[in-house]
């Protein structure tokens, strides 16, 4: 670890986000420039201290020359997380990793495999994994009117409310897998500042050759599927099953394969359109949580 130090010990921050401390280490000072726009929402800056995990970029200062590798490293704590001749492979695996570990260690938050949107002062969540279609969906909600929440985590409290995490969303091509991130607002949505209630839980998968029949389903249902896309059931099983239920229980849930997404949100926008408007929890977004917005 010393060995380590020395070589990246040439600047570094401290970070907090949902009472999970991040530290990071570099051995060149404008590293730190770009790490800052890969630091998930709700991040704060914070002093030096004890951190939950550290991470370490070494940057190789030596150009590179035809036959010749000069790589670039990043340490997990200790362990080496990932190698690349281009310096931004390495800021994408950070941006992946930290999250991935802030969601699973989270004490003050749940975060669940979901897309959300808000409506009418109510949350719209639909849980899935990757390659599930829900980033398709929320992008066609958006267009339709909705507020943006997040297309990857839906966050939710102690009392089941559910909080924004919105980074850029992340739209797959036709042919490629590799995402295209896209702001809320090129699909002419705002961004949500406020914690909602769960208003319904869409349980959906794609089939291309599928038509929108959704049918009611329980609220036990859409608890065991929101568990099932949770990271940090098996960690605390108890607590996350207490909050998906305080979160399900005033929500409606529906369930169907689906194929074009627009046939889901005339569905959605037809059937609920009529939702008297509920009350928000207020909540303080950082500066920081607009500007990656921007």
């Amino acid at each position: 670890m010393e060995k380590l130090y020395r070589l990246v010990g040439a600047a570094g921050m401290c970070f907090r986000a949902f009472g999970v401390t991040v530290g990071v280490r570099v051995n060149a000072s404008t590293a730190l420039e770009t790490l800052n726009g890969c630091l998930p929402p709700g991040s704060r800056r914070c002093r030096t201290g004890r951190v939950n995990r550290l991470y370490s970029f070494y940057i190789n200062p030596k150009e590179q020359q035809r036959g010749i590798r000069r790589l670039h490293a990043v340490y997990r704590d200790q362990q080496i997380l990932g190698r690349s001749e281009n310096a931004d492979d390495l800021y994408e695996e950070f941006e992946r990793d930290v999250v991935s570990y802030i969601a699973a260690t989270s004490p003050t938050r749940l975060f669940v495999h979901a897309g959300v949107v808000g409506w009418n002062g109510r949350a719209i969540v639909i849980p899935g994994r990757s390659y599930s279609g829900k980033t398709t969906l929320v992008a066609e909600f958006l267009r339709g009117g909705a507020t943006y929440y997040s297309d990857e985590f839906a966050l939710f409290d102690g009392s089941g409310y559910v909080h924004p995490f919105s980074r850029p969303l992340g739209i797959r091509g036709d042919v490629s897998d590799k995402q295209t991130r896209k702001l809320a607002q090129e699909f002419g949505a705002r961004i949500g500042s406020e914690a909602l209630p769960v208003g319904l839980v869409i349980l959906t998968e794609y089939d291309k050759s599928a038509r929108w029949r959704p049918r009611e389903a329980s609220r036990g249902r859409a608890v065991l599927k929101l568990l099932a896309n949770s990271l940090a059931a098996r960690r605390n099983p108890v607590w996350a099953i207490g909050v998906l239920t305080q979160a399900s229980k005033k929500a409606r849930v529906t369930s169907g394969l689906r194929g074009e997404a627009n046939e889901v949100v005339r569905s959605v926008q037809e059937h609920f359109k009529r939702w008297p408007t509920v009350g928000v929890k207020r909540i303080a977004l950082s500066k920081g949580d607009y500007e990656r917005q921007k």
